[in-house]
């Protein structure tokens, strides 16, 4: 137990130095998530100001603080609580020798590097657009996921307005990816983070950008909100799953871009009565549903 406990400490008190660490600009400045997430989220908010898709929606658009909130929250403050929890399961693991090559179907860590980044991110990305779908399948994970679909007004911000739920469930599978790349993790992995921030905050944000040709590749804010569409093809419960790459949904056929005027109403039925503060929302998927 002592290893345990020790293992759960040093993760949980090693996540908070780093991050005190960023916020004091003493890390390589190409590893700072803090400063980088509010640098790339003032460049988006920037393009929204300029460029705005919906010209009635306000600059402070509604739930403008608590989706800036969220974003801090889910972003750091988890992360530190969490992080220690996942180093024990990594301990545990390891007990029934089940290690970081156990699930290894290839092994990047001798390629390029552009290459290995490459591959690294079409594979986590995969992950996380089959975990987004399952999130919107199943009813129980669907509870917590409405959090992230209360959003009335889309901006960049509302990207990390998510439960801290997903995070449980999202981590794992991302570690599981990893796995499959023979445990290996690419050491410029941060340029693959960064980029799929920047992808995230504009495909959330009050601009409309289609990419051209490459929308059957990115994903992109007119397709993505459609994903928030209150109203959904009949007999779906979702579209338009991808988190970087729209490449997924063209090829397992759960597209759905109608039109492109922005003017849908998103959310989803019942929203009205949904949690409007930080502490009813995350509550609500551990209630009954009346």
């Amino acid at each position: 137990m002592e290893k345990y406990l020790a293992a759960f400490n040093n993760a949980f008190l090693g996540t908070l130095e780093w991050t005190w660490k960023s916020m004091a600009f003493d890390v390589p400045w190409y590893t700072n998530y803090f400063w980088g997430l509010i640098a790339i989220s003032l460049l988006v908010w920037g393009l929204e100001i300029i460029f705005p898709w919906r010209k009635q929606q306000a600059i402070f658009r509604r739930d403008f603080w608590l989706d800036g909130f969220y974003m801090f929250f889910n972003f750091f403050v988890f992360s530190i609580i969490i992080s220690g929890v996942y180093k024990v399961l990594k301990e545990l693991f390891a007990e029934i020798n089940m290690g970081a090559k156990s699930l290894a179907l290839i092994d990047i860590s001798l390629w390029a590097a552009w290459v290995q980044l490459l591959v690294f991110f079409i594979i986590l990305d995969l992950v996380q657009w089959f975990t987004h779908l399952t999130l919107h399948k199943y009813p129980f994970l669907w509870k917590f996921h409405k959090v992230h679909h209360s959003v009335k007004e889309m901006g960049f911000a509302a990207h990390l307005r998510y439960h801290w739920m997903e995070n449980i469930l999202y981590k794992p599978l991302k570690t599981f990816g990893v796995m499959i790349l023979g445990g290996f993790e690419p050491q410029q992995a941060f340029i693959v983070h960064f980029i799929t921030i920047a992808i995230g905050h504009l495909n959330h944000a009050n601009v409309k950008i289609t990419w051209g040709p490459l929308k059957y590749i990115f994903n992109n804010p007119v397709m993505h909100l459609y994903h928030h569409a209150r109203k959904l093809p009949e007999g779906k419960r979702g579209v338009n799953y991808g988190i970087s790459l729209s490449l997924w949904d063209y090829i397992f056929k759960t597209n759905y871009i109608p039109e492109d005027s922005g003017t849908l109403e998103i959310g989803f039925k019942g929203d009205d009565m949904f949690p409007k503060d930080f502490i009813g929302q995350n509550t609500y998927g551990f209630k009954k549903e009346q």
